[in-house]
């Protein structure tokens, strides 16, 4: 930047504040962020693809619903007067699998209040209706490469910013959209402030990364952060603001006096959660370039990102769909004493072997899957665990079936093992476990031209035009981090959260893991060091496809992306990790051989 060119704080910035990560965030974001007088806008991410499969189950039973009901219930009750009294703008995803019905009560909730925002709804990511085409043909899952299933409860293409943006020029105060990328609630906003257009690559980029940044709510302020022990005051953590400037940088910090911590290695942490390629992070308005992106702390309380790089995002929407695959039940006891882990397991097995037993004399098939679990004996360790002597465990028992009265009949027969099996056998109450249908998702490509985008507000409607640029943006490739070259010096043995900072999270089925050099010398002996082979060996009680790994010498960094990681990943899962959300932290675990020199400095 030259001497001429103001700093980016001196210069006009848009202020978002990110209130929610998921549905079920606390409260306390929209609360404070709407009080702190440091906003123009209030976004709010509540769709997962397990949130999406929840939603579908819901409106199976209730037509009305498949909205995320904590959005009018709790978070506007709780803030809409002062967003109106302060003219905060409000973007939030809660529409789900209803839009339309999300806005119907928000608009009620408001006339109660005496109040009269305008409400906005984006429509069109329901495609449904095409599903009997797309199955005839013969459009796969995009990561099983299956044929679409006969049945399908829903299916929803995740939308961009561009409707959000539209929404927004028509005046909307509101606006809630259904299933789209979840930075789409933060890039609309500044599409709509700056004026940036589809071809604005760069721009959108960094947009897109301000929105992946704060989508996640705390974990831009210290949450989730490997060092957890240096973040204070968990109670008050503090949710996330950025300052977004024209250029696509942006400077993260959240409200004064709140708990939390505003960091680089967090925010390095946050960049790589659940991405692949970082040279080719692929949304609906733009594929993304994150490995040369620069983040700078300029004070401890403010974090400035710049260098996110943009293309051509290409013809398709991904669609996130949902299927009826039967029914669920999960069982669970506590064993306490000598020999807890072999209790427990042979207690799980017993369940399973006479429930098989009373399959075959009601004439039923066996469970579609079935799988026991030991919490507190370190199974997602495999041949790494150290908790050979644990002496409380509870077995987890989790079956599939396609006949919902089969696992009610298994649910009769956990509590028995209570005064039957395992001496130390108890549990923490709650009566038999009940059997719900079991969700499953998968995912597949649609031309964007086949997706009709809208937006209402009221009684106007206005057709959304989405670019479709058949080019298809692709990553220049950069080096590997220089070699690294043995000094010749002793090696001991560390583990590897003392080199490097990470955090993992899911995609389907895929696990990836972003590790950050805790300095940047040491990222050639990481790279040296944690290779792909080295990490499929290390999870290879978890991982059944390939390791690929990915240099971002922006950060000091490297994204390591694992296939068919997660036993089918979200809701078609029976993992207790089916998020991949602690395999970051098993391998922070793994020893590394490193000079004594660094052993001494880490």
């Amino acid at each position: 930047m030259s001497d001429s060119t103001p700093e980016p704080s001196s210069r006009r910035a848009v202020r978002i504040g990110g209130a929610s990560g998921f549905w079920g965030d606390s409260v306390l974001g929209a609360t404070q962020l709407a009080h702190s007088g440091l906003i123009d806008y209030l976004v709010f991410d509540y769709l997962a693809e397990t949130t999406m499969a929840i939603l579908a189950s819901v409106r199976t039973k209730k037509p009305e619903m498949g909205y995320a009901t904590d959005f009018v219930d709790i978070a506007m009750k709780a803030v809409l007067p002062v967003v109106m009294q302060r003219g905060i703008k409000v973007v939030a995803n809660a529409g789900g699998m209803n839009p339309q019905g999300c806005a119907d009560a928000l608009q009620a909730l408001a006339q109660g209040m005496g109040l009269h925002p305008k409400i906005a709804v984006v429509l069109g990511d329901d495609i449904s209706a095409q599903l009997p085409a797309l199955r005839e043909a013969g459009t796969l899952d995009m990561f099983r490469g299956e044929h679409l299933p006969a049945k399908v409860l829903s299916a929803n293409a995740y939308l961009g910013a561009i409707p959000v943006a539209r929404a927004l020029a028509e005046g909307a105060d509101i606006v809630i959209t259904g299933r789209g990328v979840d930075s789409a609630v933060t890039l609309g906003p500044l599409m709509h402030e700056f004026g940036w257009g589809p071809q604005d690559y760069d721009q959108l980029a960094g947009g897109s990364l301000a929105g992946h940044i704060i989508e996640c709510g705390c974990q831009a302020t210290g949450g989730l952060h490997t060092d957890w022990q240096d973040i204070p005051d968990w109670p008050n953590i503090g949710y996330p603001i950025i300052d977004c400037f024209a250029d696509g940088s942006f400077e993260l910090h959240k409200t004064p006096g709140t708990g939390g911590r505003i960091l680089r290695a967090a925010v390095a942490e946050q960049l790589l959660y659940e991405i692949g390629d970082p040279g080719a992070y692929m949304l609906p308005d733009v594929c993304c370039d994150f490995r040369s992106v620069r983040m700078e702390q300029l004070s401890p309380e403010r974090v400035r990102v710049s260098g996110a790089r943009g293309s051509s995002p290409g013809v398709h929407y991904k669609v996130s769909a949902t299927a009826m695959d039967g029914f669920r039940c999960t069982g669970s006891m506590l064993i306490i004493g000598i020999d807890a882990a072999a209790k427990a397991r042979r207690t799980g097995e017993s369940i399973l072997a006479r429930t098989r037993t009373m399959l075959q004399q009601h004439g039923w098939p066996d469970y579609t899957s079935a799988t026991v679990d030991l919490l507190g004996a370190e199974t997602l360790y495999g041949p790494h665990t150290r908790a050979g002597s644990a002496r409380e465990v509870m077995v987890r028992v989790v079956v599939s079936h396609p006949l919902k009265q089969a696992l009610e009949m298994f649910a009769k027969e956990i509590s028995p093992a209570g005064t039957s099996w395992s001496p130390g056998t108890t549990g923490p109450g709650g009566g038999r476990p009940t059997p719900s249908p079991h969700i499953k998702p998968f995912s597949f490509l649609v031309d964007k031209s086949s997706v009709a985008v809208t937006v209402r507000m009221g009684d106007q409607v206005w057709p959304v035009a989405v670019p479709v640029d058949a080019a298809v943006g692709s990553a220049s490739s950069l080096p590997s981090p220089a070699p690294w070259v043995e000094t010749g010096e002793a090696l001991v043995e560390v583990p590897l959260i003392r080199l490097a900072w990470a955090r993992s999270g899911d995609k389907g089925d895929i696990s990836n893991i972003g590790l950050v050099a805790r300095r940047p010398e040491w990222l050639p002996l990481l790279w040296a060091r944690v290779t792909p082979e080295v990490v499929k060996a290390y999870f290879s009680h978890l991982v059944q496809g390939q390791v690929e790994r990915f240099h971002l010498p922006g950060i000091d960094a490297m994204n390591l992306v694992m296939h068919e990681a997660l036993g089918g990943g979200g809701p078609a899962s029976t993992r207790n990790d089916p998020l991949g959300k602690g395999m970051g932290q098993i391998l922070l675990d793994m020893p590394v051989q490193v000079p004594v020199s660094i052993a001494s400095s880490c």
